[in-house]
């Protein structure tokens, strides 16, 4: 989640008095994305703990100071540009996985790798179609990520999440969750406890390795990409009207799309974000005129000018 543009200027400086973790200034954050493009952010922090990270965004918030949080930068393009405000990643402070009275809790920034392995190593089964997704568990909570049917939600007893400056505890039937959404769009996401049913861990592990080599045949992997462009319309899939369109492996600089997948973009290598919106104008505009369908970008778009966002519309 990302805050509006301020007035407040904040330097690394100004936070050292009570920011323990982590800070770099104009930090490029294309290393922090799956698609690897995007400019740099003013300042770039990953706090040590929760204190850190509470204390930090209600500075940020008093000042009006815009911040963006990037997991594992999975389902995002950040513009050339860059952003202009924090960017904070929490993979370094909080990554634990862990069982509490039977329950999975785990903390945003541990990748869903890491939850779907620790479920298998524990013989708890649900999640095994997140295996091989490139996201980190807050991001996969605030978008209600899902696949093969299932979603995040029907496994989610509870998310904990700085709402303003305080802490919330929201049971699930109170996030409000629907398809690639939820409640905690414009809230920081520091938790969620999954509650998952024992089976067989060998089956278990078998079903996870079915995902990941469906995946891998079906899907980009070995390249950057930022996982699905576009939310499926319904009743079809994005990919489909893509393909449909003719515009599967269509390239724009060194940003592509991917032959293996249609609603995928891959960086052929030194791809820029310009060159990838200018893909995305070319699907929405070529599909929209063959079909009527308008595509919603599934991916956020970053640090971009009101012009470049007008331009899509």
């Amino acid at each position: 989640m990302s805050m509006p543009a301020g007035s407040g200027v904040i330097t690394s400086d100004s936070i050292r008095s009570f920011f323990r973790g982590r800070i770099f200034e104009n930090e490029p954050l294309a290393p922090y994305t799956s698609m690897k493009v995007g400019g740099p952010a003013s300042l770039y922090l990953e706090p040590q703990d929760r204190d850190d990270l509470v204390a930090v965004i209600r500075h940020f918030r008093e000042q009006h100071f815009p911040f963006l949080m990037i997991g594992r930068g999975s389902n995002m393009i950040i513009s050339d540009e860059g952003f202009p405000g924090a960017a904070i990643n929490l993979e370094s402070g909080f990554s634990d996985v862990s069982l509490v009275d039977g329950d999975v809790v785990a903390e945003a920034g541990a990748r869903l790798t890491k939850l779907v392995d620790f479920c298998v190593q524990h013989s708890l089964q649900g999640l095994e179609w997140a295996a091989g997704i490139p996201g980190s568990v807050g991001g996969a909570v605030v978008m209600n990520a899902g696949a093969h049917g299932s979603e995040m939600k029907n496994h989610i007893v509870e998310v904990e999440a700085l709402r303003g400056t305080s802490i919330a505890t929201v049971k699930t039937e109170d996030a409000g969750f629907g398809y690639r959404t939820s409640g905690f769009t414009q809230d920081i996401v520091l938790s969620a406890r999954f509650r998952l049913s024992r089976g067989d861990r060998e089956d278990i592990l078998r079903r996870k390795s079915e995902m990941m080599a469906r995946r891998n045949a079906t899907q980009p992997l070995n390249m950057p990409n930022s996982g699905s462009m576009f939310i499926n319309p319904s009743g079809t899939h994005a990919a489909h009207l893509i393909e449909q369109a003719g515009l599967k492996g269509k390239r724009i600089g060194d940003a592509q799309i991917s032959e293996k997948h249609a609603n995928f973009m891959v960086n052929l290598g030194s791809a820029k974000a310009a060159d990838i919106l200018k893909l995305i104008d070319l699907i929405r505009r070529t599909v929209y005129q063959n079909t009527g369908v308008l595509l919603e970008l599934e991916v956020k778009l970053i640090g971009f000018s009101e012009e470049a966002r007008a331009s899509l519309s």
